[in-house]
Order: structure tokens, then C-alpha cells, then sequence
């Protein structure tokens, strides 16, 4: 069998970071969060990357990462256009916002033709997570199954303020039944805690697992992808801000009976970057991880 690919979720404006995360310097000699995943990914035997992004800024993601890993993973790059749609749909003039997080990984179609994993670009997820999405994607042939890698919620917090998460609920099997997107989670004592929308106070065991958009898929996603994005341009393409989401997709395909997601746990420790405030923190977590001998200082000497 073929190595699996990476697909790797980049096309964000980063405006709430005030620039493009995904590239900028985080590591000891400036690498960006996505080199820590491509590394791991390597180490895990991953054969190919595949970064999506917009076409306004390819020329920037060439120029960041050029000559670092060429030669030890396959890649390519893929533009979520947003006129990138099925023939019988036209897209609103006055449409601005893109389609979505399941619509960015069908436009890499034509890229991929095996098993894949996805991530966002500026996650850092954790070797041991990569083992077991790899290990996950080449040894599953039913297009039936997939995977969603799962953290506990301890692992996930914040101490700078609260966080959103998506809570998995499994069935009896292991396979998940939906995911609960849960805002503005704390920590609470030993436990976490956030407010319903009925205003209580609800508790959470820090053992919880949440999703971080982690995904293993086989190709048959793009199939699907295809017929649900279709379905979902004729309810809702004409809405302004309207999204076509991975959770929302697979829940519909888990209710419809078509599709097994198995939820896989992990106790790596998740951290991302949103706002510009956060990169010290993960300067510092990633150079914790640098002394403990998990990642060389130069990543790619």
C-alpha cells in the first residue's frame, strides 16, 4: 500500500492573528507551526503534503518553505477557490466568503488518490497523534470507515482564557455518534466547566474527549463531499456567510448510515495560535519540547 497524505488546511486570512500564522516563525530558527507537523508526519511515515491555500499567497508559502523537507515528503499545493463548485451552481457576485473546511479538502480532489489525514495549519497536535492517524489510515480498506484522532480536554486548555471545543460522543462501539461544538470551556478546579444556552453552569471531566480537526479519510470522502456539497448549495448557497463544515458533513452521513467514524484517543497535548498574544506561549511550549529531545533544535539539518 502507498503512504497515506497529509492534507494540510492553510487557506485563513489570519485576521484575527493580523497576518499569515500558518508561515510565520515560532521555532528556534523560524520555523512555523505546519514544520512541526510535516516532521511528524514524515516520522510517521506520511508520503506526500498537500497544502491548501489561496492562490493571493502561494508565492509566500513557496518563498517560507522552500528547500526545507522537499526531499523527504512529496508536495503539492491546492487553491480553495470559491468558484471551485459542481457546473449547475452559480456563485453569488456579491460572495466573499469561502465554502468551508469540507469544502477546502474536496478541492484537493485531484491530488489525492489513497487514504489522508487533516489537519489545520496552525495546530501543533503531537507526534504520537500522527502514529495513530497513520497506523489508522493503512490498515482500514473500507471506504466505510474513518477517523476522528481525539484529545483529552485537559490536554486542550487554555490558563490564558476559554477555549471552544468539540466534545465527541461515542456509541457503544466506539464510533462517534456527533460532535457537541461547546463555547467558552475553563478550567474549573480538577474539572472544566462553561455556561449552556440556557445560562447553568455545566461540568466536564478533563478525560472528556474533544475534536481538534484531526480527520483520517479514505477517498471515498470526495464522493460524498460531492453530493452533500451539492445538496448543501441548493438549501443554502445563496446565504452570504454560509459554510459547509466537516462535522456537519459527517453527521449527516453517521445518521444516514453511511459512514463509521471511529474515535481515536490520544494523550498528546493540542496547542494553536489565534491571536498574535499567543505566539510566546507556543514559542515556549515548543522549546520545552526542543530541550526534552522530542524535535532538534534545526529542525531540517
Amino acid at each position: 500500500m502507498s503512504k497515506p497524505t497529509l492534507l494540510i488546511l492553510a487557506a485563513g486570512m489570519g485576521s484575527r492573528y493580523g497576518g499569515l500564522k500558518q508561515i510565520d516563525a515560532f521555532g528556534p530558527n523560524g520555523e512555523a507551526i505546519i514544520e512541526y507537523s510535516i516532521y511528524d508526519a514524515v516520522r510517521a511515515g506520511f508520503g506526500k503534503v498537500v497544502f491548501v491555500i489561496r492562490s493571493s499567497f502561494q508565492d509566500a508559502f513557496v518563498e517560507a518553505f522552500a528547500g526545507k523537507f522537499e526531499d523527504k515528503i512529496e508536495v503539492a499545493y491546492v487553491h480553495q477557490d470559491l468558484h471551485d463548485v459542481p457546473s449547475f451552481f452559480t456563485v453569488p457576485e456579491d460572495r466573499e466568503k469561502p465554502w468551508g473546511t469540507a469544502h477546502a479538502v474536496w478541492v484537493a480532489r485531484h491530488e489525492i488518490d489513497g487514504p489522508f489525514g487533516v489537519i489545520n495549519a496552525d495546530d501543533f497536535y503531537g507526534r504520537s497523534s500522527y502514529v495513530a492517524l497513520h497506523d489508522f489510515l493503512v490498515g482500514h480498506a473500507d471506504q466505510k470507515d474513518y477517523a476522528v484522532i481525539s484529545y483529552y480536554l485537559g490536554n486542550t486548555l487554555s490558563d490564558h482564557g476559554t477555549v471552544n471545543r468539540g466534545v465527541c460522543h461515542q456509541t457503544p462501539e466506539g464510533n462517534l455518534s456527533h460532535i457537541v461544538e461547546t463555547l467558552k470551556i475553563g478550567k474549573d478546579g480538577g474539572k472544566a466547566s462553561y455556561t449552556d444556552e440556557g445560562g447553568s453552569k455545566q461540568m466536564l471531566e478533563l478525560k472528556t474527549l474533544v475534536s481538534m480537526n484531526m480527520f483520517g479519510f479514505l477517498p471515498s470522502y470526495f464522493d460524498y463531499a460531492s453530493e452533500q456539497f451539492a445538496t448543501f448549495l441548493k438549501e443554502r448557497g445563496s446565504e452570504d456567510k454560509s459554510e459547509f463544515f466537516i462535522p456537519l458533513m459527517m453527521d449527516t452521513l453517521i445518521k444516514s448510515g453511511k459512514l463509521n467514524v471511529k474515535v481515536i484517543d490520544t494523550d498528546a497535548s493540542w496547542f494553536g495560535v489565534t491571536y498574535k498574544e499567543d505566539k510566546p506561549f507556543v514559542q515556549q511550549q515548543l522549546n520545552d519540547l526542543i530541550t526534552a529531545g522530542e524535535y532538534p533544535a534545526d529542525l531540517w539539518s
